[in-house]
């Protein structure tokens, strides 16, 4: 298979469309969303399209798109459908393949299956995204913890947010990881601006 990441988020609204966006611009990468859940605003695939100014053959189609801007297995049962992680696979592409999950790793996708259940079995490196504000070491080190339990393979951790270099610097020493770099919140956000902060930031080469 192509080089290819997970997107991960250490909670919901982190950042982790912006970031997707960007890698996927630095490397002109393929993007799949697997479950997209809300369809009333702009969706993660249209955002990502948007700011990283990929071709629409280079957004692969998710393999769920549920209205209800809700966990996915609560959005699916609104629908009165059920979520077959068993379909969820990563697709082949000609190139680099950015996929990003539903909100945090232990999002459920069914009554019983949780995202990260789905990226153990892909066994792909995870790309953690977190933000700078409060809170951000607790919920970085638990989702850490969660994905090593599992064996899931953790490629680094992206921040988004304000500068915060203790902050960052403690998840990176107690949780074993390396910071790949941080996303100042942009204003206005355009794939211009989004584009610059990334070249700033983080090195392409982490990544190829």
């Amino acid at each position: 298979m192509t080089r290819a990441f997970v997107i991960a988020g250490t909670d919901t609204g982190v950042g982790k469309t912006c970031f997707s966006a960007a890698l996927v611009d630095a490397l002109t990468a393929f993007y799949w969303k697997p479950v997209q859940a809300g369809l009333e605003d702009e969706t993660d695939s249209q955002a990502v399209m948007r700011l990283s100014g990929a071709a629409p053959e280079r957004i692969v189609p998710e393999a769920w798109r549920l209205t209800l801007p809700a966990s996915p297995h609560i959005s699916a049962r609104a629908e009165g459908i059920a979520i077959d992680p068993a379909r969820l696979v990563p697709p082949h592409v000609e190139g680099p393949l950015v996929i990003e999950t539903a909100g945090g790793v232990m999002v459920p996708l069914t009554d019983d299956v949780l995202t990260i259940d789905v990226l153990a079995r892909w066994g792909l490196p995870v790309i953690l995204v977190a933000r700078t504000a409060l809170g951000t070491i607790n919920h970085s080190l638990l989702a850490i913890d969660a994905l090593r339990r599992r064996g899931v393979p953790i490629h680094g951790v992206a921040f988004v947010g304000d500068k915060a270099e203790a902050q960052q610097q403690t998840i990176a020493r107690i949780g074993g990881v390396r910071t790949l770099g941080r996303l100042p919140h942009l204003d206005p956000l355009t794939r211009e601006s989004l584009r610059e902060a990334f070249a700033c930031a983080f090195t392409v080469s982490d990544f190829t």
